[in-house]
């Protein structure tokens, strides 16, 4: 951490007028790059704007991403781009953060066993299984969401243990949808 954050505390990063990141952990001006350093480097920050002293974090991160996507290797594919962005709005766009954070949560999880999987070339990989739970996730959450839809679209009959882990799922969305009414009230 730094010198002057206490355990457990995240490291407070002001960002003044003339556009200058200073983290105040350290006592130094720092640049984007350092604070995305500092992501993969798993330190908790927080930015605050210097004169309003309002929490500006979501817009820094999402400056580095646009950043990244802009300077590198591009990581999100236009159709997913498209995709998020449809969902302002949408009657699902309460349940989208918690799906990307459980979804990136459980790569992050799995991350090992991918790229062991991508390293040896097969092709019934862990990354297939994610997907099958990732689909499943959405589908629970489209049908707590909407109901009806599902019957609507006409799928194929899952196999039991696909059935028993959409159950798992519904059981999982339906506790999420019943946290956000609860945060919404």
């Amino acid at each position: 951490m730094g010198k002057n954050t206490a355990p457990g505390e995240p490291v407070i990063v002001k960002k003044y007028a003339n556009r200058r990141l200073y983290n105040t952990s350290t006592s130094s001006y720092i640049t984007l790059e350092d604070l995305a350093g500092m992501v993969r480097d798993n330190v908790e920050f927080q930015v605050l704007d210097a004169k309003s002293g309002d929490d500006i974090t979501h817009s820094i991160l999402t400056q580095i991403i646009m950043d990244e996507e802009a300077s590198g290797e591009q990581m999100l594919p236009v159709s997913f781009l498209r995709q998020l962005i449809s969902m302002y709005g949408n009657s699902m766009q309460s349940l989208m953060p918690s799906y990307l954070e459980a979804s990136m949560e459980n790569f992050r999880q799995n991350q090992s066993k991918i790229r062991e999987a991508f390293e040896k070339g097969i092709s019934n990989t862990p990354l297939a299984k994610i997907h099958e739970t990732n689909m499943a996730m959405m589908r629970a959450a489209a049908d707590v969401l909407m109901p009806g839809a599902a019957k609507a679209a006409e799928k194929p009959a899952a196999s039991e243990s696909q059935s028993n882990e959409i159950d798992a799922l519904r059981a999982q969305m339906a506790a999420m949808q019943k946290k956000l009414d609860e945060l919404g009230k």
